[in-house]
C-alpha cells in the first residue's frame, strides 16, 4: 500500500423530497428522491495496518464488526484490489445514527474514497458503483459529491446543479427508526420501476421549499406522533418548509439564512430540549 492515512470528511443528507414505489422481486423498493448533502460532518480516517479489517468509533452505539458499513466497503474494496494488507478505520461520529441523515452510508463512501487513496487503486465506475450499492442504497449518492435526483433503489443519480443555498435546521428525536421496520409500515406492494423522474430546476428558494414531502411521514404518524410535532414546532419557528428526511427520524426545517436558522434553533431549544433529549443542528447545503 502506498502512505500511511488519509481523512475524508462525510457529510450527512437531506431528503427534499422522496417517494417510494413499488416493491422489487429482491426486496428493495424503486424511490425518487432529491438529496442534497448538508455541513454535518462525520470524519473518516482510513490507514495502513499489517492484517484484516479493524473499524473503531467514538459512538458506543455504532457497531464496529462486520455489520458496519465501512467494514463491509472496505471487504468488497480490499477483495477487488487483491491487496493482502489490512486496515484500520477510524469513525468520528457526529451525525446521529437511525435518523435518516445517511450518516453510515456517507462514511462507507468516505472509507472507499480513503482506500482510493491509500491505495492508488481506483475501480472502474462501474465496479466502484457495485461495491457501493451493495453495500448500502444510499452509499452511490455519497461517491461523487452533490446535490442529485436519485431513483432506482439509489443507484441512479441525475447531478442537480445547486444554485440555491439554504439553512437547515435538523432535529433529531429522543428516538430512532427501522428503515426497514418504514418500509414495511408503508405495505407497498410489488410492481415496476416507475417512469422516469423530471430531473428538476431550483432557481428561487420558494422553488426548493415546494419540493418538500417525503412518503413516510405517513408510515410514522400513529406510531410516533412527535415527527408531526416537530414539524409544526419548525414551521412555528419561521421554517419555510418542513419534513423528514430519509425513512427519519430527524425532521428539518428549512431557512434562506443562517441567522433565521440559528434563531429557529434558539426556540426550539429555550430552556434546554425540555428534557425531550433530542439533538438540534444547524446546517447549510455544500
Amino acid at each position: 500500500m502506498m502512505g500511511s492515512a488519509v481523512s475524508f470528511l462525510a457529510p450527512a443528507k437531506l431528503n427534499l423530497s422522496l417517494q417510494v414505489f413499488g416493491k422489487r422481486p429482491d426486496g428493495y423498493h424503486h424511490i425518487r428522491s432529491v438529496m442534497v448533502p448538508v455541513s454535518l460532518y462525520d470524519e473518516v480516517t482510513v490507514e495502513e495496518a499489517d492484517a484484516g479489517i479493524h473499524v473503531e468509533c467514538d459512538d458506543p452505539g455504532v457497531p464496529t464488526d462486520a455489520a458496519n458499513s465501512c467494514h463491509k466497503a472496505a471487504a468488497l474494496f480490499l477483495a477487488w484490489a487483491g491487496a493482502p494488507a489490512g486496515v484500520r478505520i477510524r469513525i468520528r461520529k457526529a451525525i446521529p445514527a437511525e435518523s435518516g441523515l445517511g450518516g453510515g452510508s456517507s462514511d462507507a463512501a468516505a472509507a472507499l474514497k480513503g482506500l482510493i487513496a491509500l491505495t492508488g487503486e481506483q475501480p472502474p465506475p462501474d465496479a466502484l458503483s457495485a461495491m457501493a450499492i451493495r453495500v448500502g442504497a444510499d452509499v452511490p449518492f455519497f461517491l461523487p459529491g452533490g446535490a442529485a435526483l436519485v431513483e432506482g433503489i439509489g443507484e441512479r443519480l441525475t447531478p442537480i446543479p445547486w444554485n440555491v443555498p439554504f439553512h437547515a435546521v435538523i432535529v433529531r428525536p429522543a428516538f430512532g427508526l427501522s428503515t426497514r421496520d418504514g418500509y414495511a409500515r408503508l405495505g407497498r406492494e410489488s410492481g415496476d420501476p416507475p417512469p422516469r423522474g423530471h430531473v428538476p430546476s431550483f432557481r428561487t428558494f420558494s422553488d426548493v421549499a415546494a419540493v418538500v414531502r417525503n412518503d413516510f411521514e405517513a408510515a410514522w404518524a400513529a406510531s410516533h406522533p412527535e415527527i408531526a410535532a416537530v414539524r409544526r414546532e419548525l414551521a412555528s419557528a419561521g421554517a419555510a418548509a418542513a419534513g423528514l428526511s430519509g425513512s427519519g427520524s430527524a425532521v428539518f426545517g428549512l431557512f434562506t439564512s443562517e441567522g433565521a436558522a440559528r434563531e429557529a434553533r434558539g426556540k426550539l431549544t429555550a430552556g434546554g430540549d425540555g428534557g425531550k433529549g433530542r439533538r438540534v443542528f444547524v446546517a447549510r447545503s455544500v
